[in-house]
């Protein structure tokens, strides 16, 4: 199971307006970590929904090594139009970017065929691929299929979107339940996420 480093962000500026002095504040990632990666894609949760209410901050950040932070944000416009899912927020897609950012970072050749496949992508939307609309990106993404990189980009999305506790807690699947002693133990009530089946669906008890 995945999950997102959701890091905290302290503001304490309450004695700013007094002194004048801003406080030097304790940000979980130094600046010389920072500047080593090549992109950061930041955001934040939507407040009330359930990611909010889980996490320790609404706010978000993700390091890429190889990728930009441009072509990080491409790639996740990629993957919400193959999976498109309004319950999931982008923190769940910059997952696909990070995973896909790791592949590139361990060849060359990944690395080559993200960054032409992206350039592809904004060129086809004349410009940039991320902000185009839903409809355009759709036709887009619908031409490159059978393509290596649509390929190498879908293929990770099922395990980089779907096999992490933020997808889990967003469409309210509790999880594996081996850990736990077996879905015998935990019961099968736990399956609320599941639509409920038709009276029709399972044929009539038989009394003998």
């Amino acid at each position: 199971m995945r999950t997102i480093p959701i890091a905290p962000v302290a503001s304490e500026f309450s004695d700013c307006e007094e002194s004048g002095i801003v406080p030097k504040q304790n940000l979980p990632l130094a600046r010389r970590e920072f500047l080593k990666g090549s992109g950061i894609l930041m955001g934040t949760l939507a407040a009330g929904s359930v990611l909010a209410g889980l996490a320790p901050s609404t706010v978000w950040a993700v390091e890429l090594k190889t990728l930009s932070q441009a072509e990080g944000e491409t790639l996740m416009a990629m993957g919400r139009t193959i999976y498109p899912h309004k319950k999931l927020p982008d923190a769940v897609y910059a997952i696909l970017a990070k995973d896909l950012d790791g592949s590139a970072s361990g060849s060359a050749d990944t690395a080559k065929m993200l960054r032409d496949g992206v350039s592809n992508l904004n060129s086809l939307a004349g410009g940039n691929f991320a902000k185009a609309s839903d409809a355009k990106k759709l036709a887009i993404v619908k031409g490159l299929e059978g393509s290596t990189f649509f390929g190498a980009v879908r293929g990770q999305c099922v395990t980089s979107l779907y096999n992490n506790d933020m997808a889990f807690a967003a469409f309210g699947y509790p999880g594996s339940a081996w850990e736990k002693g077996g879905y015998i133990t935990r019961g099968f009530q736990d399956l609320k996420w599941l639509p409920a089946p038709p009276k029709d669906a399972s044929p009539a008890p038989y009394l003998g």
